[in-house]
């Protein structure tokens, strides 16, 4: 009859880790989506100012002056 109890207590035990898990990956894929977006922002801010400074080449695609 223990052994019965402190499997049952062990299942209680996972049950919770695996629902605190899950709540943990939910609220880091909620903000992991805010961050992509921000960023996506971020990126097409950039392309816009850059195309209004007149540069030819984005600085993102120009090489490195070490190359």
């Amino acid at each position: 009859m223990e052994r019965i109890e402190k499997t049952e207590e062990l299942i209680a035990h996972l049950a919770r880790v695996v629902d605190d898990l899950s709540d943990v990956v939910a609220r880091q894929e909620a903000q992991l989506a805010r961050i992509e977006r921000r960023l996506g922002m971020l990126i097409e801010r950039e392309a816009e100012r850059e195309a209004e400074a007149g540069g030819g080449v984005p600085l993102a695609d120009q090489r490195p002056p070490h190359w």
